[in-house]
């Protein structure tokens, strides 16, 4: 029952009542080829963010183990929205480990922010309003948990507003390739593309964790 009622929420908004534009754009994602070690799935979308909206998980997996994961939202407002500048909206979080050492370095927020930019532009893809954050926790363990080594993390939160096209809808697969693609280069994976001067990996990562 759980499960169809979240696959039933994940389709609430892409039935026929939902405009074409954010059908078709829907479609597209449904249809974009990835690269075998992400797995993608749909996932229920929040409700409240905009009239139209679906989601998708993903995790980079190495055999039976998660290197990364994240969260993709396309958000769809028919009549525009001011503060997105058009009518659609992505809305992300990735998020990996990290080594301490890596977690400390000052310059690594602004470098995580220059993946996420670096990766929409590698494709080509136009787009306005980028906003986020990037953000480092670490864990420290006390008394029965004391043996843990301390652990880190990084996280991607941010938001921009796909460029249209002539049709009015906009490139939401290759958006969601450049999405993957930032998934893989948190998680250290090397890049799709060797010798691609834009794409640098993340060094030092922290073992992968089990799933």
């Amino acid at each position: 029952m759980d499960d169809a009622k979240e696959a039933g929420e994940a389709e609430r908004h892409t039935d026929g009542t939902a405009p074409p534009a954010f059908r078709a754009a829907v479609e597209a994602l449904r249809n974009a080829r990835l690269r075998p070690q992400i797995e993608v799935d749909p996932t229920p979308a929040p409700q409240r963010l905009a009239p139209f909206a679906y989601a998708l998980e993903a995790t980079v997996v190495d055999g039976d183990q998660d290197l990364a994961d994240g969260r993709l939202i396309l958000l769809h407002e028919p009549a525009g929205h001011e503060a997105w500048n058009g009518t659609f909206r992505l809305v992300t979080l990735v998020r990996a480990e990290l080594e301490p050492e890596m977690a400390a370095d000052p310059l690594l927020p602004d470098v995580c922010w220059s993946w996420l930019t670096g990766a929409l532009q590698a494709r080509g893809l136009s787009y306005g309003e980028p906003s986020g954050t990037v953000t480092r926790a670490s864990s420290h363990y006390f008394g029965g948990l004391s043996e843990r080594p301390g652990a880190s993390q990084i996280e991607i939160r941010a938001s921009w507003t796909p460029r249209e096209g002539l049709t009015g809808i906009p490139d939401t697969a290759t958006h969601l390739t450049a999405w993957c693609d930032l998934l893989a280069q948190i998680a250290g994976l090397p890049p799709a593309a060797p010798g691609d001067a834009s794409v640098v990996t993340l060094p030092q990562r922290r073992g992968p964790q089990s799933r």
